[in-house]
């Protein structure tokens, strides 16, 4: 007898979440390497629809405790906003 893996819900959510991060990252490359504009359109659409869906699994599963989250401290996150402001305009 041939035993067909089960998978639980929390399981394949977490794999549909797992692959929207890759495909949105992949996607991320593809147009970062597209020299066509009209392409690279295409694909920022597409990816914004991917993250629509991938944050709708993320916030199902934040929902019923199978993704936990925590606030960030304030002080880290000015902090993170000062350096990448700085590096911005240092590229400017």
């Amino acid at each position: 007898m041939q035993h067909t893996p089960v998978f639980t819900e929390q399981e394949i959510m977490n794999d549909a979440l797992s692959s929207e991060k890759q495909v949105i990252n992949a996607y991320g490359t593809f147009i970062a390497e597209s020299t066509c504009e009209n392409l690279r359109s295409e694909l920022a659409k597409i990816i914004n629809d991917k993250q629509q869906i991938q944050y709708q699994i993320f916030d199902a599963m934040r929902q019923k405790g199978w993704y936990n989250t925590k606030n960030a401290n304030m002080n880290d996150v000015q902090t993170a906003m000062q350096k990448y402001q700085t590096m911005k305009q240092s590229m400017q």
